[in-house]
C-alpha cells in the first residue's frame, strides 16, 4: 500500500470514528512494508535521532554535460526523500574538474531539475569548498598521512597490485611531511607540470579494497575553472571532495548509485579523518546506494552522448533521440510520466536493465489522460465526397479529450474534399480490410458516413484521389448516424487545414545493448564515432513535409501535447513557426517495441 493510500484509510477510519489502536498497527505495518530500503534506513535514523533528527540530502552532478534519464532516478530520490520526511535537498554542482566542465551545463541541469518539479534549499558548488579541502589536505600532509608522488600515474596504477596480492610502496610514500608541503605548494602556484606529481593519502597498500591502496587525492590541472578562474592549479579527487562536501553542507543521507559500494569504507574514512575521530557515530553523512536506472536500445554515459554531440550524429543535446531529459521533453515527454516511471520502477541493490517499452507505457497513461484529440494526416491521399455540394462546408463538434469530460470540444471543419491516410484506402482489399474500399461503408469520424466508389490513378499507376458518397442523414448526433459500419477514418478538409511538417522519432541504436556493442567494437579496433555509426539505427527519424493537420492547432505552442487521432502522440517542436508548424512523434498509441524485439 502506497503511503497517500495509507493516509487515506486514515482519515476515512478517523472521520467515520472508527479507529482502533489495531487499526493504527495496522497501518503503520503496512506503511513500513510500502517503503523502499532507503526510505527504510531514513527512518532507522530518524528514530535514534541521528543528526539531530534532521534529513538532509543532496543532488551533486558535475556540470560536465547534460543530465539523461539515469540522473532523473536520483533526482527523484534525492528530492523525495527530502521532501516527504520535512528536510530540506540541496543541489550542489561537483564541479572539480574545469577541463570538463561548463557553465551551459549548470544552467541546464537547473532547468531539467526544476521541470521534473522540483526545487533545491540552497545551491552549492564543490569549488565552495577548495580552500577547505586544501587545509585538509596539509593537515593530512603534516599528520603524516598524505605525500608528494612524483611517479606516473601509469607506474601508480601498476603498483597498485591486484585484490589477492598486495600492491608496491612508492619510493615516495615516506618522504618528510615538510618536503611534501613544499611540493604541494608549488603544485599549487603552477610551479609543476600537470601529470608530473600528486598527492596521495598513505594509507594501506595491502587492503582488500584497492580504494584504500594509497589513493590520488590531488592532481595538477592547469585549465581556467569556471568559477575560480586561476586561482587554484591543484584540484581534488572526487573520493576526497565528495564525502567532505557532504560534511561541511551538513548532509545526513548521501545517495549514491551502486558502484560507489566499494567507495563507501573511503568516503567513511575521510570523514572520520575530518571529525579527528570524534563523535564518529552521529552528525556525519550516511551514504547509502542504489540501482541505476537503465533501458535497452540506450546509451547513457555522459562521455558517449558527448561523442554524439559533437560529431553532429544527432542535432544536439536536446535531440528527442537522446536519452536526456531536455531531449525527452522536446520529444513530448511529461515530468509526471517520468516521475511515474521511477515510482513503478522503484529502488533496489541489484542492477536491471528495463524494457524501454515501461518508459513509452508511461507517457501513454499520462498523455490518454490530458491530451486533446486532433486530426492529422500524415501520408495524404485526396478523398473527394462527390455528391457533396461544391463550395459548401459545415463545422463538426469533436470531442477534445474522452478521459476528460471537462476537457470540452472543439470544432472541425467538413468540406467536399479531404485529406485521408494512404493506408486508408486500398483498390484491392483482403476480406478483413474494413477501411476504404469500392463497395465499402466507412465512417469519417466526427462526420458522416460514406461509401467508397472508386479512384483515379495516375500514369504510373499510383493512386492520386479516392471518390466516394456520403449519407446526409449519417451526420453525427443524428439517427441515421447509428447505422452500424466497421471502420471509422480521421480526415482534415483540403481547404480547411494546415500544412505542417512532422518528425517520426523511433530508437536511435540497432542493437538491444549498446553499451557492450561499442565496447566490443572499439575493441576491435574502431574508433568510438565509427561504431556509432555502425550501430544507429538508420530508421530513427523520418521526416515528412506533406502532412496536414486541422485549423484547430493554428495556435499550438511548443511542448503541447496532442493525440494524432489513430496515429500517436506528438507535442509542437521548439523549431516550429507560423509558416512552419512542427510537430515531434512522442509515442505511439500502441506498444510496438516487443515484436522488434523478439525478431
Amino acid at each position: 500500500m502506497k503511503f497517500c493510500q495509507v493516509f487515506f484509510k486514515l482519515k476515512l477510519l478517523f472521520l467515520q470514528k472508527k479507529y482502533t489502536m489495531s487499526d493504527f498497527k495496522e497501518i503503520e505495518k503496512e506503511e513500513k512494508k510500502s517503503l523502499n530500503f532507503i526510505e527504510a534506513k531514513v527512518v532507522e535514523d530518524l528514530q535514534n535521532g541521528k543528526n539531530d533528527g534532521r534529513v538532509q540530502t543532496r543532488f551533486p552532478p558535475e556540470p560536465n554535460g547534460y543530465l539523461h534519464i539515469g540522473h532523473a532516478k536520483a533526482i527523484c530520490l534525492d528530492f523525495g526523500i527530502a521532501e516527504k520526511y520535512n528536510g530540506i535537498c540541496n543541489l550542489r554542482f561537483d564541479d572539480t574538474n574545469p577541463t570538463k566542465e561548463d557553465i551551459e551545463y549548470v544552467d541546464a541541469i537547473k532547468e531539467d531539475i526544476q521541470w521534473l518539479g522540483f526545487n533545491w534549499a540552497n545551491e552549492y558548488y564543490a569549488s565552495d569548498y577548495f580552500q577547505q579541502l586544501w587545509d585538509f589536505a596539509v593537515r593530512l600532509i603534516k599528520e603524516g598521512k598524505a605525500y608528494i608522488d612524483e611517479q606516473s600515474a601509469d607506474l601508480i596504477a601498476a603498483q597498485k597490485g591486484t585484490p589477492t596480492t598486495p600492491g608496491t610502496e612508492s619510493p615516495y610514500r615516506n618522504r618528510p611531511a615538510e618536503e611534501s608541503l613544499e611540493l604541494f605548494e608549488k603544485m599549487n602556484r603552477g610551479e609543476i607540470e600537470e601529470g608530473m606529481m600528486v598527492l596521495r593519502a598513505k594509507i594501506d597498500m595491502a587492503n582488500p579494497n584497492m580504494h584504500f591502496r594509497d589513493p590520488i587525492i590531488y592532481r595538477v590541472v592547469k585549465t581556467p575553472h569556471h568559477r575560480t578562474g586561476n586561482k587554484w592549479n591543484v584540484y581534488p579527487m572526487y573520493d576526497f571532495a565528495h564525502g567532505e562536501s557532504d560534511f561541511f553542507e551538513g548532509v545526513t543521507h548521501s545517495l549514491c548509485t551502486l558502484e560507489f559500494v566499494v567507495h563507501r569504507p573511503l568516503y567513511d574514512y575521510f570523514i572520520d579523518e575530518l571529525k579527528e575521530h570524534k563523535d564518529l557515530d552521529d552528525h556525519r553523512p550516511r551514504q547509502y546506494e542504489f540501482n541505476k536506472l537503465n533501458f535497452n536500445y540506450t546509451l547513457l554515459s555522459k562521455r558517449n552522448l558527448l561523442i554524439l554531440v559533437k560529431e553532429g550524429l544527432v542535432n544536439g543535446w536536446d535531440d528527442p533521440r537522446m536519452p536526456t531529459i531536455c531531449g525527452f521533453r522536446r520529444r513530448g515527454y511529461t515530468p509526471e510520466s517520468i516521475r511515474m516511471l521511477i515510482d513503478k520502477i522503484g529502488y533496489t541493490t541489484y542492477e536491471a536493465v528495463n524494457d524501454f517499452a515501461l518508459l513509452e507505457s508511461t507517457i501513454r497513461e499520462d498523455l490518454n489522460a490530458h491530451a486533446t484529440r486532433v486530426s492529422a494526416v500524415i501520408n495524404p491521399v485526396k478523398l473527394v465526397i462527390t455528391n457533396y455540394p461544391e463550395g459548401q462546408s459545415e463545422e463538426m463538434e469533436a470531442v477534445n479529450n474522452p478521459e476528460d469530460e471537462n476537457a470540452g470540444t472543439h470544432n472541425i471543419t467538413f468540406s467536399r474534399e479531404l485529406w485521408i491516410e494512404r493506408e486508408d484506402f486500398m483498390e484491392d482489399a483482403p476480406k478483413k480490410y474494413f477501411r476504404m474500399t469500392p463497395g465499402n461503408e466507412v465512417r469519417l469520424k466526427n462526420a458522416y458516413i460514406v461509401k467508397c466508389t472508386g479512384c483515379k490513378k495516375d500514369e504510373e499507376g499510383n493512386i492520386v484521389e479516392v471518390y466516394a458518397e456520403y449519407d446526409p442523414e449519417t451526420k453525427s448526433g443524428m439517427a441515421g448516424a447509428n447505422r452500424k459500419v466497421k471502420g471509422t477514418l480521421h480526415w482534415v478538409s483540403c481547404d480547411h487545414c494546415i500544412k505542417a511538417e512532422v518528425r517520426l522519432y523511433d530508437r536511435l541504436w540497432n542493437v538491444e545493448n549498446p553499451r557492450d556493442a561499442l565496447a566490443e567494437l572499439t575493441g576491435k579496433g574502431m574508433t568510438a564515432v565509427e561504431a556509432m555509426k555502425q550501430m544507429m539505427n538508420p530508421d530513427s527519424l523520418e521526416i515528412r513535409k506533406e502532412c496536414y493537420v486541422e485549423k484547430y492547432l493554428e495556435n499550438a505552442q511548443p511542448l503541447e501535447h496532442f493525440q494524432f487521432q489513430r496515429i500517436g502522440y506528438f507535442t509542437i517542436d521548439k523549431e516550429s513557426s507560423k509558416d512552419n508548424i512542427v510537430f515531434n512523434r512522442t509515442v505511439g498509441l500502441k506498444d510496438n517495441w516487443s515484436g522488434r524485439n523478439q525478431k
